[in-house]
């Protein structure tokens, strides 16, 4: 155990707010456990030293040299620190209230460890594109004040055998040892089904190594994946996360509180909500916000701050005419999204979206 000074140490540093120190100290203490051959001690101890040792508060604007991932994972994550708040994000009422119950769990870990239970740490949000997946990661870290890592799938994913799951290992070695949210975005590169005609074996190795460090993964970051096609994803895969998230394309209400929100500071006191609401059947909230920007750029180049509802409705089908989604989707499409028609539905550990769930 730790000596009388050690401790003594550790709580003066603590006491006068020497992080640095603190830092040291704890990092010290593991090394010594580790000596006397307490390794899961040690490894604790690492874990949540690394956990603590955040940058100042005045530097979270952009990744610091200590979060910042250098040598081999500089191509492997990206750093960010988001400002994004989930009020910014907007959710169905039941997929809200699970991501934020995601960051008071992760706030009072030490409560639910108290009581031998710990928070989720492990969340798959799958869904069509332009639906609000990886806006929630930046959102869960803004929230957590987490530095967010993004896994650069181009730069883990190589043709020479064994080298992705090597590379997956540093990635695995950095969750452990630095804190913060890693979004492992369009996960079903690394996570399709193995009994798919076109696997070979290295995707399969690939996969099997991806879930061994997911067993072997005990925190203290979080860990959120995103797909587009969640029906070609392994169903092991499904079952090593704690919550799966179905996103759905938006629903009447979402979409007049996103182009509301997005149009705020501009007159729309003449646009006739339900008119545009049809004209955005099968649009995502990503391409609904994109559509009430491109209208109100045209209003303030033409000297202007009010908008009319033909403005955005032809905003709306030029968005639809770049997304390729095409006018036979529109004309079969209903009349207009129903704002009743149910939630999304929440998938627990074990029960992944089902295929009616998945895009296609």
């Amino acid at each position: 155990m730790a000596s009388a000074q050690q401790l003594i140490g550790l709580v003066k540093s603590h006491a006068e707010g020497d992080g640095g120190r603190f830092f040291d100290l704890a990092m010290q203490l593991a090394a010594a456990e580790e000596q006397k051959g307490h390794a899961r001690l040690a490894e604790q101890l690492r874990q949540w030293a690394e956990a603590g040792h955040e940058p100042p508060p005045s530097r979270q604007v952009q990744p610091t040299p200590l979060a910042a991932p250098r040598g081999d994972l500089a191509g492997l994550l990206s750093a960010t620190y988001p400002s994004v708040r989930l009020s910014d994000v907007i959710l169905p009422a039941a997929l809200e209230d699970e991501v934020t119950q995601l960051v008071v769990e992760t706030r009072m870990t030490e409560q639910l460890e108290e009581k031998g239970l710990r928070p989720r740490r492990r969340v798959l949000l799958a869904g069509p594109p332009g639906t609000g997946k990886t806006l929630t990661a930046a959102a869960l870290a803004g929230e957590m004040h987490f530095p967010l890592f993004t896994v650069l799938l181009h730069g883990l994913i190589t043709k020479f055998m064994g080298e992705t799951a090597q590379k997956l290992r540093l990635i695995f070695d950095a969750i452990r040892t630095t804190r913060g949210v890693y979004l492992f975005d369009e996960i079903d590169a690394l996570a399709a089904t193995r009994s798919s005609e076109n696997d070979v074996g290295e995707a399969r190795r690939i996969l099997n190594s991806f879930l061994q460090f997911l067993d072997e993964d005990t925190g203290p970051s979080v860990i959120v994946a995103t797909t587009n096609i969640a029906g070609i994803l392994d169903r092991a895969i499904l079952r090593r996360f704690d919550l799966v998230l179905a996103y759905e394309i938006p629903t009447a209400e979402a979409i007049e509180k996103a182009m509301r929100r997005r149009l705020q500071g501009f007159e729309i006191a003449r646009v006739a909500w339900p008119d545009v609401i049809r004209s955005s059947v099968g649009l995502s909230t990503a391409d609904v916000i994109a559509a009430a920007e491109d209208a109100a750029r045209r209003a303030v180049l033409h000297g202007s701050d009010i908008l009319e509802t033909a403005a955005l409705i032809a905003s709306l089908a030029r968005r639809r005419s770049l997304q390729g989604i095409g006018g036979e989707l529109y004309g079969q499409g209903p009349s207009a999204p129903d704002s009743n028609r149910s939630r999304p539905r929440t998938r627990v550990q074990g029960k992944g979206p089902r295929k009616d769930q998945a895009a296609t």
